[in-house]
Order: C-alpha cells, then sequence, then structure tokens
C-alpha cells in the first residue's frame, strides 16, 4: 500500500517536481494532473515574459466548445523558422488546431496571429534534433540529458535512426505568422 501511494504522488506532481515521462509509443499522452491545473499560470507568466524566452503561449479554440484553449509550449528555432513540436503526440493543443484549420495566437507580451502549418513527418527528426539542442545547449548538461531521456527516450546526441524511429510519435507544427498591418490612420 505504501509503494502505491508513493507511486500515485509521484505521478500527480511529474512536470513540476520532475520530469515528465513521455516516452511511451501511444497516440496521446497527457501530462499529469497537478501540471494541467498550473498551466493558467504557466501562460499568465509567459505572457508577462517571466518565463524562458523559448517559452510561448498558444491560443487556439477548442474543437467542439469554440472557447480559447491557452497552452505553454517551447518555441523551436530551426533554419531560421519557428516550430512548435507536441511532446504529448496527439495532445489537445495539436487536435484543436487542426480543427481550427491552423489558424491560431501565439506569443508572449506581444501576441500574434498566425498559421500552424503541419510539417511532413521526413522533417520531424530534424526539427527534433533542434529541440535538443536549443539555446545553446551542451551535449552534456543536465537539462538536455534530462529532456532528451523523458521527452524523447533518446541520448544527448541520438542518431538519425534513433530520431528517424520515435519522430512519429511527436507531431511537429511550423509557425506562419501573419503579417502586422498597422493601426488604421497610422502612417507605416
Amino acid at each position: 500500500m505504501c509503494a502505491d501511494y508513493k507511486h500515485r504522488n509521484a505521478r500527480h506532481l511529474a512536470g513540476v517536481i520532475g520530469p515528465v515521462d513521455y516516452t511511451g509509443f501511444t497516440g496521446y499522452r497527457p501530462p499529469p494532473w497537478l501540471y494541467r491545473r498550473l498551466q493558467p499560470i504557466a501562460a499568465a507568466l509567459t505572457s508577462l515574459g517571466s518565463s524562458p524566452e523559448y517559452a510561448v503561449v498558444l491560443e487556439v479554440p477548442g474543437r467542439h466548445s469554440g472557447i480559447i484553449r491557452r497552452t505553454n509550449l517551447v518555441r523551436i528555432e530551426y533554419d531560421g523558422r519557428h516550430y512548435l513540436v507536441s511532446l504529448a503526440g496527439e495532445s489537445e493543443w495539436v487536435r484543436n488546431t487542426r480543427a481550427a484549420a491552423g489558424h491560431v495566437v501565439v506569443g508572449r507580451r506581444e501576441r500574434r496571429g498566425a498559421t500552424l502549418a503541419e510539417v511532413p513527418a521526413a522533417e520531424w527528426p530534424e526539427v527534433i534534433r533542434a529541440c535538443l539542442t536549443r539555446a545553446g545547449r551542451k551535449a552534456r548538461s543536465w537539462s538536455k540529458t534530462s529532456e532528451a531521456r523523458h521527452y524523447f527516450g533518446v541520448s544527448t546526441e541520438p542518431s538519425a535512426e534513433d530520431l528517424a524511429r520515435i519522430s512519429r510519435q511527436y507531431p511537429v507544427f511550423r509557425i506562419d505568422y501573419q503579417a502586422v498591418t498597422p493601426a488604421r490612420g497610422v502612417q507605416p
């Protein structure tokens, strides 16, 4: 009974106190309960600019309710473009984005309209590699090692074969930002 209690508590605190294990080969790997409950706070902190530069808030209408759903995500820069990788697989934000034909709002302090275009599966491995090496991370750093193991189930320096094998469970979307138009009556 004591072991079951510890396991249940560890599951509830994963993602807050420790890493979340997203390596299972299932269609959707839901985040722990507490992590989901803290999403509004994380989104608010990101909107205030109090989170790392690579964190963004994605706003997309719910596919059934139409209510705007906010999700805190990691924005990946690869080959001069911005991408979002769904660590949880076919997650709610992925399904909502597809239902909204990719029309979303992305941002931190400043929010911008955007279209998320699903990237062909052949390109997913390189974007995932960029996710692992973002922000100048070193090969043996604790954060890179932890993320590689818990989110992707690979080593810090995964081979092309390892990335090709695991990438099919992590949908990747390219962010195509909408042009900013000046307010009415303002000269460009």
